[in-house]
């Protein structure tokens, strides 16, 4: 058992420090009492200023754990086991306090601060200390956590790490389930008005597959390859700009979503619209329930739309208990710097939440769209993130939508490239 001393046991430094030991696989104890601390017998760990102690870890702390308030932190990178770090220290074990480190990218802190938005009105990723620090591509605090666990090895040799494994999860998101089928009557007319097509009318005939619907492709590729998938459901009951989906009331969208719920996890991605009402979230929430028979408590924000702390707080009210929303919606990379679950931590509150964080790394729109990759260039991010991932032994979570895995000629490549990776992440 590691015994922590710290003169101030706060919420901020039990919160780390449960993620942290959890992750390594050690028990831990903290403790305000110097004179036990100093009789104990075992592994010790200082955090404080000054030590006069020996055979222990020294860790010097910044001040952020011990603070109430948000308030403008200086996050000044330096290089720290050839990777960046921030929070540097003078004369102590480590060089730098990955407690506090660690607890500003996971609380992302940074968010809750004044910050310019994208055009979508989410946070733009420019203004991350992991953009602007150039670590934004890798799950930074895994590997401060390993070279930690290195480091009270050397120290304590009997102190033994946990070997995590590295595990690969597949999640996709439905917005559009069709790209002709289900869209009713007028919109159907007014696509053929516009646009012309026999290939529609093949399609809404029954006569030809939806280019869209990628669902039995990807049910035997899971199925060969034994991998246990996450499918969030848009099903907003109103349409604008964002929010294109099929309704949810459609016979045919209504059996994809019944069907998906039977044989994998189906979670809600809620709307744009739902950023702004909690009935929203909560009516959508119903349908999916209704749909599929089952209580529904996973969720991905559509767009990647939320903000600090509003959204995941409605989410926690209406039952959400896992979110999969921990990334960008305008580049890919480890938006936390962290490729491990972890519980949100409410900093308006300063109390940690029922609500569990999943982040991704990877989505195909980020690739198409925004960084203008073809499907080649995709499979080398791909790739790098999956090495990175393994050599944390963490979790890589991507995101693909059906669009881009059908037969729409504007994704042509995606699918094979799909399984390419597929092939290569789970051999």
């Amino acid at each position: 058992m590691l015994l922590i001393y710290t003169e101030n046991s706060t919420t901020r430094l039990q919160y780390i420090c449960r993620f942290i030991f959890s992750e390594l696989g050690i028990g831990y104890s903290l403790t305000t009492h110097l004179d036990s601390f100093k009789q104990h017998d075992g592994e010790r760990l200082l955090y404080a200023e000054n030590c006069d102690s020996e055979n222990c870890i020294h860790i010097k702390p910044y001040a952020l754990l011990f603070e109430d308030g948000i308030r403008k932190q200086d996050v000044s990178g330096f290089d720290f086991n050839g990777r960046k770090a921030f929070f540097k220290t003078e004369g102590d074990s480590l060089g730098f306090d990955i407690f506090a480190a660690s607890f500003y990218l996971l609380s992302r802190y940074e968010e809750y601060l004044p910050h310019e938005k994208d055009e979508y009105g989410r946070y733009a990723h420019t203004n991350s200390v992991a953009f602007k620090e150039g670590f934004l591509n890798i799950p930074l605090v895994n590997f401060w956590i390993k070279d930690f666990g290195s480091a009270l090895n050397k120290l304590f040799p009997s102190v033994v790490t946990k070997e995590n494994t590295f595990s690969f999860l597949p999640t996709y998101d439905i917005d559009i389930a069709f790209l002709h089928k289900e869209k009713g009557l007028l919109r159907n007319i007014g696509g053929l008005i516009k646009h012309p097509s026999l290939n529609r009318i093949k399609i809404l005939l029954g006569g030809k597959a939806d280019e869209y619907a990628a669902y039995d492709f990807l049910d035997l590729l899971h199925q060969e390859k034994k991998l246990s998938p996450i499918y969030f459901f848009l099903v907003s009951a109103g349409k604008n700009k964002y929010d294109k989906n099929i309704s949810p009331y459609a016979h045919g969208m209504w059996q994809l979503m019944k069907r998906h719920a039977k044989l994998h996890r189906v979670g809600l991605h809620p709307s744009w619209g739902s950023n702004e009402d909690i009935k929203i979230i909560q009516q959508e929430k119903k349908i999916l329930e209704t749909a599929t028979g089952y209580n529904i408590t996973d969720s991905r924000q559509h767009y990647i739309k939320f903000t600090l702390p509003k959204t995941f707080e409605q989410l926690t009210e209406v039952g959400i208990t896992d979110d999969y929303s921990m990334g960008y919606g305008s580049i890919n990379g480890f938006r936390a710097s962290v490729a491990s679950s972890f519980f949100w931590y409410n900093l308006t509150e300063e109390k940690v939440s029922t609500l569990q964080l999943h982040p991704f790394c990877f989505m195909d729109a980020n690739s198409f769209y925004e960084q203008k990759q073809n499907a080649e260039e995709a499979l080398e991010e791909l790739t790098h993130y999956e090495n990175v991932c393994k050599e944390v032994n963490g979790v890589m979570i991507t995101i693909f939508h059906n669009q881009f895995l059908g037969k729409d000629k504007t994704f042509a490549g995606w699918k094979e490239m799909y399984s390419k990776f597929i092939a290569q992440v789970q051999p």
